[in-house]
Order: C-alpha cells, then sequence, then structure tokens
C-alpha cells in the first residue's frame, strides 16, 4: 500500500512550522505512527504533509516539581526512559511495542485523540493541558476536557499547531495506577482506567478520580470522592460503550467496573507507599 500524492514541507524552526501550517491545508507529522498507516490504507489524503521533526524547540522535556512539559517531537521512549512521572511512565508502558514508542511522539498520541489510547486517559485524570500555537496569534492552552471532543477529534484547529503538552505531577500522598484489559499484548485496550488517589493524614481516601477508556467518544473522566466502595457501579453508569467483533457493549461495561475497582485498590496502595 501507498500513500496518495501529497507535497512535503520540513520547517527548520517553529517559526517556519508555524507559516507553513497557516499557508497550506495538511497533516503534520511527527512520530507517524497513527498517520503513515493512515495514509498508505488511504482513509487520510492530506495534499500537504509539514513534518515537525527537524524542529529543535519542539523536542524538549522539562521537568519541574509541579509537572512535566513535554515537546511534540519528543517520543514515548524518551519520556519513558527519564522516568519524569511515574503515572505517564505507567501508561507508556502499555502503549503498544518498543519499536513503536521508538518513533511515537507524546503529542501525537494526544492530538491523534483516540478514545481507547492510554495518554488521553492520564492528560484527562490529572488536569492536564495541550498547548497550541498559531502564527501570529499568541500561545493557548486548551485543558484536557475541552481538547478531546470526540473519536479522532481535537481542539486543534486548521492552521494550529499541537506544540507541548502539560502533565500536572502527583501531590503528596498521591498514587496512580493504570488497568486495562487487551485482546493481546500492545494492542488497543477493549477498556482501561486510570486513577489518581489522594489520602488524608488520617489515611483515608481524601479524593479519588477515575478516567476511563474504551467506553465513550473520548476519555470518560469520574469523581468517585465521596463513593470509592461504588466505583465500579458509578463508572458502569457514567459510561456509554460501544460493541464491535472484539467486544460486545455489555462486556466492557463489565470491564469497566471490574478495572475501577482494580485501579482504586493499586493507586491507594501507591499513595499510602508515598506517604510512609
Amino acid at each position: 500500500m501507498k500513500p496518495p500524492p501529497f507535497e512535503y514541507h520540513a520547517p527548520r524552526d517553529l517559526g517556519q512550522a508555524l507559516s507553513t501550517l497557516a499557508e497550506v491545508r495538511g497533516k503534520v507529522l511527527a512520530g507517524g505512527q497513527s498517520l503513515i498507516p493512515m495514509l498508505n490504507m488511504r482513509l487520510a489524503a492530506p495534499e500537504h504533509l509539514v513534518d515537525i521533526n527537524r524542529v529543535p524547540e519542539l523536542a524538549v522535556m522539562e521537568a519541574a516539581p509541579d509537572g512535566v512539559r513535554i515537546g511534540a517531537a519528543v517520543r514515548h521512549a524518551e519520556v519513558e526512559r527519564a522516568g519524569a512521572h511515574p503515572l505517564l511512565v505507567r501508561a507508556l508502558k502499555l502503549v503498544a511495542h518498543p519499536v513503536i514508542r521508538n518513533r511515537g511522539t507524546v503529542v501525537g498520541s494526544l492530538a491523534h485523540a483516540d478514545p481507547a489510547a492510554e495518554l488521553p486517559a492520564v492528560l484527562a485524570v490529572l488536569g492536564g493541558s495541550v498547548r497550541l500555537a498559531r502564527a501570529g496569534a499568541p500561545e493557548r492552552d486548551v485543558g484536557a476536557a475541552e481538547f478531546f471532543v470526540g473519536p479522532m477529534e481535537s481542539a486543534v484547529q486548521e492552521g494550529e499547531l499541537a506544540v507541548s503538552a502539560y502533565f500536572p505531577a502527583l501531590g503528596p500522598r498521591t498514587g496512580g495506577a493504570f488497568e486495562e484489559v487487551t485482546r493481546r499484548h500492545g494492542d488497543y485496550a477493549l477498556a482501561g482506567v486510570c486513577a489518581v488517589v489522594t489520602l488524608g493524614e488520617d489515611g483515608a481516601i481524601e479524593a479519588a478520580r477515575l478516567a476511563c477508556i474504551g467506553v465513550g467518544p473520548v476519555p470518560v473522566v469520574v469523581d468517585v470522592t465521596g463513593s470509592p466502595d461504588d466505583a465500579a457501579r458509578i463508572v458502569r453508569e457514567r459510561t456509554e460503550p460501544d460493541g464491535d467483533v472484539h467486544a460486545s457493549a455489555a462486556y466492557r461495561r463489565h470491564l469497566v467496573g471490574v478495572l475501577a475497582e482494580r485501579a482504586l485498590r493499586n493507586a491507594t496502595r501507591e499513595a499510602q507507599a508515598r506517604g510512609a
């Protein structure tokens, strides 16, 4: 299979990349692990392809006590090796296979907005954001709740470039977990749950949030702070899974409840360990 014809652009700095996107209607190429298969299968046919891999400003990762900012050209494997954010690293280990993670990018995965992907759930449960840039305009930060619009649809507008993503750090006495079920190792999840739990000084759960994947058009964020023991029922009521050849809607709804309980338990254990 071969992609349809397109004009190739390879900007050397961010300004050139933004001016190119302002002039042409096309797709942005970073890791290409989703875009290239779509081109080859003729599911996408852009007239222009803007390759941002030669833009040094986008290949930067900045870790600080309050969180980590990841540039658009930073690979999954780079973030995984750096270990700058424990929950993000845990999710990255579930993404496909090492050969994919060596080329795929964190921001590219977010912009692709696959409802079964792991990284959108991490951004959503942490309340992170994606920074968007456009030629001749100030950059804007879009929170996760507004960034994921629908299946394979994000808030990135024509002429804009997602330049970085910000993942807030886990606070004191806070733990995270990611649980999912796949048909085979490396496949997209039939259902998955990312959990963040914060404990009070007395050891009781002070806050608990879940982000569910594979069971809705976007990551489904559920706050179960007041009723963690009832998490399975709550997420089953809040999610709207579809059935397909891999799993029925009823099975996905059952899975997400089981995974919610498991993720909460594991996140609570990590919070206890971090607070010890």
